[in-house]
This record gives C-alpha cells, sequence and structure tokens, in this order.
C-alpha cells in the first residue's frame, strides 16, 4: 500500500528503532547531535572521541537515561586502522549489527602550504579521510548480510569549494565526496546508501572557543567576528545548528530517502551557490 509523505515521515521512528550506529567524533558538538538524534528514534548507539573521561561517562549515561537505548563508548584512535577494526567488531558484538555508520572524526590545521607541517598533512588525512575508509571497509560486510545499511559521512562545505590555507582539510572533504560516491554505487543494489552532509561554519562550542582570540588578533566585537570572519562566506549570515545536521542525518535514515545515494548535500547557508 502506497505511503503518503507524511507516513513516510512520521514512519522514521518505528523504522530504525532498535537498529545499532557508530558515530566517530562524537562526545561533543555534531558528532554528539548526532547520536542523541539517532537514540531519541530508538536506535542504541556507540560514541567514539576524546576528551574528559568523567564528562564522556556523563554524556553516554545521559543519552541511555534520556532515551531508554545502550550507549556505549569507544576511544579507538582514528589514526589507528587495527583500533577502527575494533571499534567496529566490538559494536557488532555487543548490538549483534551496525546498520548505521556516520563518520563525523575530524581536526583542522590552518597555514600556508609552504610552511604547513607534514605531521599536520598527515593527521588530518588520517582522521578526517582514511579513518573513514577504515570504518566503512568494516561496515558494510555487517550491512550487507542485514539486508539494509546507511552510511552518512561528515563533509563540509570544502567538498564542495576551496579556501586559503587549508590544504590538507580541503583535500580529505573533497576525498570524502569521492569515497561517498564510490561505495555508493558499489552497495547501490544492496539496500545500503551512502551519502555526505556538507555544513557550512556549525555553532559548537569548538567555535565559540575560537572567538575571543579572533576579536583580540583583529580588534573586532563579537559580532563583527561573526558576521564578518567566521560567516564572511555564508550569504545567510546564520550558523547552521547541530540539530540541523543531525535531522538531516535522521532523513537519510528514513524510507523517504531510501533512493538517496550517493549525493553531497550542502548545508551551508548558501555558500557553495555563490
Amino acid at each position: 500500500m502506497r505511503r503518503t509523505p507524511i507516513e513516510l515521515a512520521q514512519g522514521i521512528s518505528k523504522m530504525i528503532k532498535d537498529k545499532a550506529a557508530v558515530i566517530t567524533g562524537s562526545t561533543s558538538g555534531i558528532g554528539l547531535a548526532y547520536a542523541r538524534a539517532l537514540a531519541a528514534q530508538g536506535v542504541n548507539v556507540m560514541i567514539n572521541g576524546f576528551g574528559d573521561p568523567a564528562k564522556i561517562e556523563a554524556e553516554r549515561q545521559s543519552i541511555e537515561a534520556d532515551f531508554g537505548v545502550t550507549c556505549i563508548y569507544s576511544n579507538a584512535d582514528m589514526t589507528k586502522p587495527d583500533e577502527i577494526g575494533a571499534m567496529i567488531a566490538h559494536a557488532a558484538e555487543t548490538f549483534g549489527s551496525v546498520d548505521i555508520l556516520i563518520n563525523n572524526a575530524g581536526i583542522q590545521h590552518v597555514e600556508a602550504i609552504e610552511n604547513f607541517p607534514p605531521e599536520k598533512w598527515d593527521a588530518i588525512i588520517a582522521i578526517n579521510l582514511s579513518s573513514s575508509f577504515h570504518t566503512i571497509r568494516h561496515a558494510i560486510p555487517l550491512m550487507k548480510k542485514a539486508g539494509w545499511g546507511r552510511v552518512i559521512n561528515t563533509a563540509s562545505a570544502h567538498a564542495l569549494v576551496a579556501s586559503p590555507f587549508k590544504s590538507a582539510y580541503v583535500a580529505a572533504k573533497h576525498g570524502i565526496a569521492g569515497l561517498t560516491k564510490t561505495v555508493a554505487l558499489e552497495v547501490a543494489e544492496d539496500n545500503i546508501t551512502v551519502n555526505a552532509i556538507c555544513p557550512g561554519y556549525v555553532w559548537t562550542p569548538l567555535v565559540e572557543a575560537q572567538i575571543p582570540d579572533t576579536m583580540k588578533a583583529r580588534g573586532l566585537t563579537e559580532e563583527e567576528v561573526k558576521r564578518d570572519v567566521l560567516l564572511a562566506a555564508q550569504p545567510t549570515k546564520k550558523f547552521v545548528t547541530v540539530d540541523q545536521v543531525a535531522a538531516m542525518a535522521i532523513f537519510l535514515c528514513s524510507d523517504a530517502a531510501s533512493c538517496m545515494t550517493g549525493t553531497i548535500l550542502p548545508m551551508d547557508g548558501g555558500w557553495t551557490a555563490k
């Protein structure tokens, strides 16, 4: 029986309830918003990342208490393929499957190419790009076995356009776009979709923490830093919110998005429209 668009949207919780998700880089910011949004739909989640152990444990317990799901934590280092493989195996052993994989771990370094430290290049490529290859490589066989899967890669507006002084980050995000398209084609007949969300500037604690130093360095007010520095490229002059990014991920897990695969989806306030 054909379902209406409203019925499709309302059926998200029922469709993904009791499934299992792994979200890398999810102890704060966008990644934590993904984890909480999925948990709110009844999805069991594994969070991953670095930070204060007490705060991470508090977030893990909060997810379980707020949403009645199982939430486990992995401190796997995204620069180490063996730890990534062990993380996916641990999630599969705990939950019985890995149905949803969200690659979100990322770092940044800003410097002119001639001064860009090679070790920073290597770390950014490893965490922002190669880690996604390793997680996907281990998760896809589990999804094929289950007959269903969703892979969502957090890319960036920088998967579509470049900015100066961000050679490694831009290269990695362009690589994520290519990886997304390639894997999507490979699993197109396996009821698995692979997509990338490309946010512009997102309001996170990490971004907020940059504002005082930028105010001091440039002699600007807080509002001027937000409008003329951070949001200079975004025509709306509004930050994307973590909840908006997470809502897109929930949609991509739904039946309504089952024919969307290999897509690179900007959420950038019009940045890449220019």
